[in-house]
């Protein structure tokens, strides 16, 4: 809690870009909990709607916990349409499966729109990391070289 209310003080003090402190707060805390956007709502006087609504909307605010590993597989037009499917088949071959995390907690599989690699799809962003033009053979050893 000491970092969560580091934050809060920062933000309390000049106005601020909400996204940004819940960009933060994910940095600090992992994820973001009920009880954390609850704590925020009291401490920055910000509905709690708002907060949750906003965490829901943004795939990168996640509301639970997530594995080591953040898979986002883009299911935009011009990635389903060069095989996106086939990465998630791939996928689900490691025991991934898209909105679950794997019991080990190593991995979450989540879908998202356009990651902006249209011009070499498929794609799949694991963390922060963007991997393009992706087949079977490159999936595999992306997937076998996580530690």
């Amino acid at each position: 809690m000491k970092k969560l209310n580091l934050l809060i003080l920062k933000y309390k003090k000049e106005e601020f870009n909400l996204l940004s402190l819940l960009e933060e707060t994910v940095k600090v805390k992992g994820f973001l909990s009920f009880e954390t956007l609850n704590y925020i709502s009291k401490n920055l006087k910000i509905p709690l709607a708002k907060l949750y609504g906003m965490a829901s909307f943004y795939s990168f605010l996640p509301t639970a916990k997530t594995g080591k590993y953040v898979i986002r597989v883009c299911n935009s037009p011009s990635c389903y349409l060069n095989g996106s499917q086939e990465v998630l088949e791939i996928l689900k071959k490691f025991g991934i499966e898209v909105g679950k995390t794997t019991k080990n907690r190593k991995f979450t599989l989540e879908l998202t729109s356009c990651i902006g690699c249209c011009d070499s799809p498929p794609a799949m962003m694991i963390n922060n990391k963007v991997y393009k033009n992706l087949d079977k053979t490159k999936i595999w050893n992306i997937i076998k070289g996580l530690k």
